[in-house]
C-alpha cells in the first residue's frame, strides 16, 4: 500500500483505529544521514510502551499497557510512503463506536465547529451551554468529535489570544485619561516585571465623591463583564439622593489573597487612605481575609441578596419540593428582631425542612453575624430598608456592560453609564433645589426636613414621620429624671412593641430598631416618642450631612469655623429643650395645685422673663421676650442657612490630596459619618 506522503498514512491509520476502536500516536521516526529529513514513520496504539515512573510529576490514571499494534511506513527513492510494518493484535478491549469520540486521537475541532464555538463565546456562552448548542446541531455528542473539555481548551486559547492585544488596549486607555487629567489614578499590578492582570482606576469624580459618601462600600466581585471571563469589579457607594455612586474599578485576573490585599491598599492610595465605616462584599473566605488585612477596623458585610441567589441553586430540591421554603427563610433573616428570635427561628427552619445537617447552610450560619441583618442593625450602611434590595448592590453598569463586552468597546459603554448616572444626580439636584415637596402636617419637623433633606431621603423621613400618627408611645421604666424608656406600638394591632430609650437632657434616644444606626435617619418609634414629649424639631445630631442637599459640594467650611457654629448648634439645640422640658414640668405642677400656688407660678415666671432680658441685654443681644413672643429657632432650620452661607473655602482645580487636606478627615484614617 502506497501514500502520497507521510500525513497522508497518519490519517489512514488514525482512521482505520476510530472504525475499530483505538487511538493512535506517533512513536518513532528515522532521519536521512544526507539531509536530516524524515524518511520512516511508525505509528502505534496510544497504550504502546509502559508508563516511565521515573519522571513522574503528578499522579495521572494509568493509560499504557503495553500494545503492540502498529503500523510503519517508509519513505520510497520517487517520494512515495509504503507499509513496511503492521501489527493488528492488541492486548486491550477495544472502544465501541459510542465512546470513539472521547479517545484523544479522534478528538478534533473542525473548521465549522470552531466558527460556530466562536460566535456563541463572543455572546456569551460558556463552555456547557455550548457543547449542548453542538450536541443538538450535529445530532449527539458522538457526531460532534471532541468533549467540553477540548471546547474548554479552546476558548481558553481563544481569550487568551484576544486578552493579549485588548490588555494593551486597556493600559492605552489609562494612560491617555491621565495624561488629560493627572488626577485619574489608575494602576496595575507586576510581579517580577511580569503584568499579573490585575488592574485599578478611579477618575477625579469618583475620588472626591469618596470624600462625601464614602462612609459605605459595595465590592461585587460576581460581575464578570467580558467575554473573557475577567472579574470586573466596581467599586460603589450611595449618594445623598440614594443612588449609586462610583468610588472606582477593577480588573482581576486571579481572584487570590494577594491579589484583593494589592487591590485594596492600591484603592486606598486612590482615595488617600481613608476607611469606610462598612464595606459589603460577595460571600467569599478569600475576600474576607483579604478585608480584614486591610481594613481591620472597617465592618465587613457579605451581600445577603447574593446568598439568597446562592441559596436558590445549592437548595433548589428544597425549593421545587416545598413551595413555602422561600418565605420561611425570607422571614428567618429578614423579619427577626433579636439574636435570640432569629436562632430559634433558624432551628426551626432547618429541622422543618430537615436541613440541619446540610454543609452549604451550616456554612452560611456559621457565618450569619456577616450577613444576617440582625447582627448588623448597629452598624451605618446606608440602606433605607433591610427586607428591600439597596440600589448600591445593584449593579452600577447595569443595562450597558454584559458578558458579550469585550475591552475594545468596554470603555465605550463605561463610558455612557457614567454619563447617565451623572445625569440622574444633576436631574435629582435640580429636583432638590427648585421643587419643594407638599408637606403632610403642620410639623415644624417636617419643614424643617424637607428643606435639609434631598427629595429622595425626605420622601422617605416624611413616611416615617407620617406613621407616627399611629402609634402609641408610653412610658414603661422612668429610670433616673433624665432617661426615660418608651414603649411603642401601633394602634389597635397586635405588633411586637419597640422600645425607645430617651435621655430628655441630651436629646438622644436609641430605639431597638437601629434604623438610625443603620440608615442615618430616624425611625417613626423614635419620632413618635419626640411627638409625645414635645420635641418639634430635629436635634442637630440627627442630621446626617450625606443626606442633606448640601451633602456634596465645592465649598467647605474652615475646620476652625466648622467647630465653633457645630458646637453653638448642638449647645443651642441642647439648651433649648432641656429648658423647654423644665418648663413644662413646672406648668404641670403649678395646674396640679391650688388657685394660690398658680399666682405665685405665674409671678416667678415674670420674674424669670425679665432676669433673662436683662442677661440678654448684657450679651449685647436682643431677647426674644421684648416683644412677647417666643422667637427661638431650631437649629437644624437655622443651621441649614448659616452652613451655606458662613465661611468658605473652595476646593476646586486643587490636587485630591488638598482637599483631603481641607476636609479635615480623622488623624485614624477611618471614615466618620458627618452630622450638621
Amino acid at each position: 500500500m502506497e501514500f502520497e506522503s507521510e500525513e497522508a498514512s497518519k490519517a489512514f491509520y488514525n482512521s482505520y483505529a476510530r472504525r475499530v476502536g483505538f487511538s493512535t500516536r506517533v512513536s518513532s521516526s528515522r532521519r536521512s544521514r544526507r539531509d536530516g529529513a524524515i524518511i520512516q514513520r511508525q505509528f502505534v496504539c496510544a497504550k504502546e510502551g509502559f508508563r516511565n515512573h521515573k519522571e513522574i510529576k503528578r499522579p495521572r490514571m494509568i493509560t499504557r499497557v503495553g500494545c503492540k499494534a502498529s503500523l510503519s511506513v517508509k519513505m520510497q527513492d520517487s517520494g512515495q510512503w509504503v507499509v513496511s510494518g503492521f501489527v493488528r493484535e492488541h492486548n486491550h478491549e477495544l472502544v465501541p463506536p459510542d465512546q470513539v469520540h472521547c479517545l484523544r486521537s479522534h478528538r478534533q475541532i473542525s473548521g465549522s465547529a470552531k466558527t460556530l464555538i466562536d460566535t456563541l463565546q463572543a455572546a456569551g456562552m460558556g463552555p456547557r451551554r455550548i457543547m449542548s448548542a453542538l450536541i443538538k446541531e450535529y445530532g449527539g455528542i458522538s457526531k460532534v468529535g471532541f468533549t467540553e473539555v477540548d471546547c474548554r481548551n479552546y476558548m481558553r486559547n481563544n481569550r487568551q489570544r484576544s486578552m493579549e492585544g485588548d490588555i494593551q488596549l486597556l493600559i492605552d486607555y489609562l494612560r491617555q485619561k491621565n495624561s488629560e487629567n493627572p488626577n485619574f489614578f489608575y494602576a496595575v499590578q507586576c510581579e517580577d516585571d511580569q503584568f499579573t492582570g490585575n488592574v485599578l482606576w478611579a477618575d477625579p469624580k469618583a475620588r472626591s465623591d469618596f470624600a462625601y459618601f464614602g462612609d459605605t462600600v459595595t465590592f461585587d466581585t460576581t460581575y464578570r463583564s467580558n467575554r473573557y471571563r475577567l472579574p470586573f469589579a466596581p467599586i460603589t457607594g450611595v449618594n445623598h439622593h440614594g443612588q449609586p455612586v462610583l468610588f472606582g474599578c477593577a480588573f482581576i485576573m486571579s481572584e487570590t489573597e494577594a491579589s484583593f490585599v494589592w487591590l485594596f491598599n492600591t484603592w486606598l492610595t486612590a482615595v488617600s487612605g481613608h476607611h469606610p465605616v462598612s464595606i459589603t462584599t460577595d460571600h467569599d473566605v478569600v475576600l474576607r481575609s483579604a478585608v480584614m488585612q486591610v481594613f481591620p477596623e472597617t465592618r465587613h458585610r457579605f451581600c445577603k441578596w447574593h446568598i439568597f441567589k446562592k441559596c436558590q441553586e445549592k437548595l433548589s430540591h428544597v425549593f421545587l419540593k416545598h413551595p413555602t421554603f422561600e418565605v420561611d427563610f425570607h422571614k428567618c433573616v429578614n423579619l427577626t428582631e433579636s439574636v435570640e428570635e432569629f436562632e430559634s427561628c433558624w432551628f426551626s427552619l432547618v429541622d422543618r425542612y430537615e436541613l440541619r445537617d446540610h454543609d452549604w447552610l451550616q456554612a452560611i450560619y456559621s457565618d450569619r453575624k456577616q450577613w444576617v441583618p440582625v447582627y448588623l442593625r448597629d452598624t451605618f450602611f446606608a440602606e433605607m430598608s433591610i427586607t428591600q434590595r439597596s440600589d448600591s448592590m445593584n449593579s452600577y453598569f447595569d443595562g450597558y456592560i454584559n458578558a458579550s463586552t469585550n475591552l475594545q468597546h468596554f470603555f465605550k459603554l463605561y463610558e455612557k453609564a457614567l454619563e447617565s448616572r451623572n445625569e440622574k444626580e444633576v436631574r435629582a439636584d435640580y429636583d432638590t433645589m427648585n421643587t419643594s415637596p407638599a408637606l403632610k402636617t403642620p410639623s415644624p419637623m417636617e419643614k424643617q426636613a424637607s428643606e435639609l433633606y434631598t427629595r429622595k431621603l425626605f420622601s422617605r423621613f416624611q413616611e416615617e414621620l407620617f406613621e407616627t400618627l399611629t402609634f402609641m408611645a408610653s412610658k414603661v421604666d422612668d429610670g433616673d429624671e433624665d432617661r426615660i424608656t418608651y414603649q411603642v406600638s401601633k394602634f389597635g394591632e397586635d405588633n411586637k412593641p419597640y422600645y425607645v430609650k430617651f435621655n430628655v437632657l441630651k436629646m438622644r434616644a436609641a430605639c431597638s430598631c437601629q434604623m438610625f444606626e443603620f440608615s442615618g435617619l430616624l425611625c417613626r418609634h423614635i419620632l413618635a416618642v419626640f411627638r409625645v414629649t414635645n420635641v418639634l424639631t430635629l436635634p442637630s445630631h440627627y442630621i446626617l450631612r450625606r443626606w442633606t442637599r448640601n451633602a456634596r459640594s465645592s465649598v467647605v467650611i474652615e475646620e476652625s469655623s466648622a467647630d465653633v457654629y457645630t458646637n453653638y448648634l448642638e449647645s443651642q439645640t441642647v439648651r433649648y429643650n432641656t429648658l423647654r422640658h423644665e418648663a413644662f414640668r413646672f406648668v404641670d405642677e403649678a395646674m396640679k395645685s391650688s388657685a394660690d400656688s398658680y399666682d405665685v407660678a405665674l409671678t416667678a415666671l415674670k420674674e424669670a422673663a425679665k432676669e433673662v432680658l436683662n442677661a440678654a441685654k448684657n450679651d449685647g443681644r436682643s431677647s426674644a421676650f421684648s416683644n412677647g413672643r417666643n422667637k427661638v429657632a431650631s437649629a437644624g432650620d437655622k443651621g441649614t442657612e448659616k452652613f451655606s452661607s458662613g465661611t468658605r473655602v473652595r476646593i476646586s482645580g486643587q490636587t485630591l490630596s488638598e482637599v483631603s487636606t481641607i476636609l479635615r478627615f480623622p488623624v485614624t484614617s477611618s471614615f466618620t459619618m458627618h452630622q450638621l
